[in-house]
């Protein structure tokens, strides 16, 4: 059996400010760092033979400390890249609502209709990332850690539940949070979804939402 440890990044100050990030490269702020050493620390008993992280700065920092505390590489993967937010990235709510008036809506209430302007479908992510989790199944280990990003994470999961793209605001994935997917001769399966006690006391801000 394979088992899979999907985590979604540590906080950014992006996060924080409640900005579109897609792929732009934000680091970690402290809280960021803080949880990415809560994640080592909670998976430090599974015996893990990798670690896959999406090439954004911010998923690779929170791989980091599992990294050197299991003496294994981070390997990068860009199929795991946060979902192009095209001309939204670096932007509020606020401002995005004032120049394509009504697209956050649509985005909020029917998601499944949206594509970035300049970036991507929620479609389009999932065409690239399930393919990129496929492949890294398929190589060697039974114990993966995966670091990646709040939207990649929902599409895969979407994936595995047979859920539909609209169902996408239904899941919530802290920063730092960790879902365990299982492969059997039966199948995929979800073992753990958005686990963070590691993280003492978490909160889910709601500005964190697809960002």
């Amino acid at each position: 059996m394979k088992r899979i440890f999907l985590v979604r990044h540590g906080e950014t100050d992006w996060n924080r400010e409640g900005r579109f990030q897609g792929q732009m490269d934000i680091p970690l702020n402290d809280t960021g760092l803080v949880q990415a050493r809560s994640v080592a620390e909670a998976l430090k008993d599974v015996s893990l033979e990798r670690i896959v992280a999406s090439p954004l700065s911010r998923a690779r920092e929170t791989a980091r400390p599992l990294g050197e505390l299991k003496g294994l590489p981070v390997e990068v993967n860009r199929g795991l890249i946060e979902i192009g937010h095209g001309f939204w990235e670096g932007r509020t709510s606020g401002e995005v609502e004032v120049q394509w008036p009504g697209l956050l809506e649509t985005w909020h209430r029917q998601p499944e209709r949206v594509t970035m302007p300049g970036g991507e479908s929620l479609s389009d992510v999932q065409n690239r990332a399930w393919p990129a989790l496929l492949r890294i199944a398929e190589g060697k280990g039974e114990n993966i850690a995966v670091f990646t990003h709040d939207a990649v994470l929902k599409v895969l999961l979407m994936k595995v539940l047979n859920c539909p793209i609209y169902s996408f605001w239904r899941f919530q994935l802290a920063n730092g949070s960790i879902t365990l997917l299982e492969l059997s001769d039966r199948g995929w399966r979800v073992q753990l979804m958005g686990e963070c006690h590691h993280l003492g006391n978490p909160f889910f801000r709601e500005e964190q939402r697809g960002l």
